[in-house]
């Protein structure tokens, strides 16, 4: 059946007070479904194991996930553009829990660390428009992704509980597709196919006393975190005028009190505005708003007197697609709450992490020149996600990622930043992955113990870091065999290749295989008792995770980076396997820049196996944090 707004609306009674509201306000008609398309237009019917609806970076992280473990995947993204808010259409920095110097250690593995490195490595003109670029070639190097760009999600069918197919329409196509599939994962940021899937969402931010949360309000409102609109501008060789539109705002100086005017070629995340209306419904007057705004800044810096050496400066790239904090979320299993995030609960159920300060916005924005552009309460260690808070609870087969998870508006303030998202994007589709080829429901995942181990150790095969569980893969030979090296440092010891930790977690420990390249050149080594059959070796190096790396049009921010390829990363290397007495090299990377790297080859019964270090990136020290091998 198709679920109505009308019906869903009655189900859900009085829950819009406490922050609870109904699917009004998604793109079907009351009663009647999505209406049929044109005649003119063509009528697609698909099918996939998987749907992630939304192309933003934690749709794009889950369409990989789930097609790199083996599913067949649509993603259906209503932008011409992958990316989001990190794309060339917004310009928003990647950001996540390592972003303060708390949590400095804590930068974001798996794909988002892929994106991050081949962005750093090859975009060395500092183009968003190349970022967009990577995320596009990720995505259709892919044989298990289907990319439906430039189509949105209209409608839904639901039946005892699950989505069954949903309906996409691209106008700029004229086409209308039906696609049918196992799961479906939301990934539009503003729960767009929740909503016309008639599952339960929240907005606004939760009374106090709801979830004991200190930092909410006294009472519930539907009040958010705003819209930002950036601008980038360059400096001339000539003086630039710069003569406002008729309708910008007018700032004084007293307008800034609280908001640095620190440099002119990057805009300003403080110019934010529209959390008091409806940040899906108001978007256009929002946006024509933060415009007002944006050009009465530009307009101060110009002409207002203060910054005379901004003569020769001028505007090259103003935004038109606001970048969004907050909308909808969806009621998972479990909302994520304040205490949670404070106390850095370890969930028996964990597939995610994240750091990032409680970061929360007055919801005027710009209008409350008065008050604090923001508000952050930082941690001193990272928390964790459960899978519980990225599935709906009354819809057993949507799972959700993003800044539309299942939490409160509170934890949303931390949750909410796009490498923290992204890594929810990888849990999602590597867990709906994971139910389409086992045949079960999420929920059926985080009740069994055994299944949710399985999803758990596929997480951190595929370099997803989750807090306080190591590498017992059973199906990683390298476990079980000795470990050898040509030289070591005396805390890089060749042991700790198959310690169960492929990362620096603070303890002390750099659970890495350390040797000078300077003492001739450096190999690592495993044997085996008896002959193993292998047909994948898997490497992850060290990318140093304890800096901050994401594309930045804010010279600041990107100056202070290391940019290209990061040091200490192995960049030329041999694999060797020994069959029958003999060595025979299996793979060769002449150029590396990624922090995990894969290689299969043909199955042959390996005695041992060895990896040569021919290069680094220009560190002194070869680095290896981890070796996998498998059948």
């Amino acid at each position: 059946m198709t679920h109505s707004r009308r019906e869903f609306f009655a189900a859900s009674g009085g829950l819009m007070a406490a922050g609870l509201w109904s699917a009004d306000g998604a793109c079907i008609p009351p009663e009647s479904g999505p209406p049929p398309p044109p005649d003119s237009w063509t009528t697609r019917e698909l099918k996939a194991e998987v749907l992630v609806a939304g192309g933003g970076l934690a749709g794009v992280c889950a369409a990989l996930a789930v097609a790199r473990n083996g599913a067949s995947v649509i993603l259906v993204q209503d932008r011409s553009r992958l990316g989001g808010n990190s794309s060339g259409e917004i310009r928003m920095h990647v950001c996540g829990a390592n972003q303060t110097k708390e949590l400095t250690l804590w930068r974001e593995t798996g794909i988002i660390e892929e994106l991050k490195l081949t962005e750093s490595a090859v975009n060395r003109q500092r183009s968003f428009e190349i970022w967009d670029f990577i995320l596009y070639d990720k995505i259709v190097s892919e044989p298990n992704i289907t990319l439906l760009l430039d189509t949105a999600v209209v409608g839904a069918e639901v039946a005892n509980g699950k989505l069954t197919q949903v309906a996409a329409s691209s106008f700029l196509l004229a086409e209308h597709y039906t696609i049918e599939a196992l799961c479906f994962i939301d990934c539009t940021g503003d729960a767009a196919l929740a909503a016309v899937a008639g599952a339960h969402c929240m907005r606004g931010r939760e009374a106090r006393e709801q979830y004991g949360e200190s930092l909410a309000p006294e009472t519930a409102d539907l009040k958010t975190m705003g819209n930002s609109l950036l601008f980038q501008a360059r400096k001339h060789d000539k003086p630039m005028p710069f003569h406002p539109p008729a309708w910008a705002r007018k700032f004084t100086e007293e307008d800034f009190k609280h908001r640095s005017i620190h440099s002119w070629e990057y805009g300003y995340w403080w110019i934010e505005w529209g959390g008091e209306l409806d940040t899906i419904k108001d978007n256009r007057r929002i946006r024509h708003e933060l415009l007002r705004i944006l050009m009465g800044v530009w307009d101060f810096i110009k002409n207002g007197g203060k910054y005379p050496e901004s003569e020769n400066w001028a505007l090259e790239w103003v935004g038109m697609l606001p970048g969004k904090r907050e909308s909808r979320r969806i009621v998972g299993e479990h909302i994520l709450i304040q205490q949670e995030l404070e106390r850095a609960e370890l969930f028996p159920d964990r597939v995610a992490y994240g750091g990032w300060p409680m970061d929360d916005h007055p919801p005027g924005g710009m209008d409350c020149r008065d008050l604090p552009p923001c508000q952050q309460i930082h941690f001193k260690q990272p928390y964790s996600v459960p899978l519980r808070s990225l599935y709906s609870a009354d819809r057993a087969n949507l799972f959700m990622a993003g800044r539309n998870l299942s939490a409160s508006h509170v934890a949303l303030t931390s949750t909410r930043v796009m490498a923290s998202c992204s890594t929810l994007g990888q849990a999602a589709g590597t867990a709906a992955a994971f139910c389409a080829k086992q045949g079960v429901l999420p929920k059926a995942v985080t009740v069994t113990p055994e299944l949710m181990i399985q999803l758990q150790q596929l997480l951190l095969r595929n370099d997803q870091s989750l807090l306080g569980i190591a590498n017992e893969d059973p199906d990683d030979l390298a476990r079980k065999a000795r470990v050898s090296c040509s030289h070591q440092t005396e805390s890089g010891t060749a042991a700790q290749v198959i310690d169960g930790w492929n990362r620096d977690i603070g303890d002390g420990h750099s659970h890495q295989w350390q040797a000078a390249m300077t003492n001739g050149e450096p190999w690592l080594r495993l044997d085996w008792d008896q002959p193993q059959t292998l047909r994948q070796v898997q490497l992850t190096f060290d990318s140093a995770l304890h800096r901050r790396l994401f594309l930045s049009g804010e010279d600041g921010a990107y100056n202070a980076q290391t940019r290209g390829p990061q040091p200490e990363i192995v960049a030329e290397y041999v694999v060797e396997i020994l069959v029958n007495g003999a060595w025979r090299e299996v793979a060769r990377n002449a150029d590396n820049c990624l922090r995990r790297v894969v290689h299969a080859f043909e199955p042959a019964p390996v005695s041992a196996l060895r990896l040569r270090v021919l290069k680094t990136q220009g560190d002194p020290l070869a680095r290896v944090f981890e070796l996998r091998c498998y059948a």
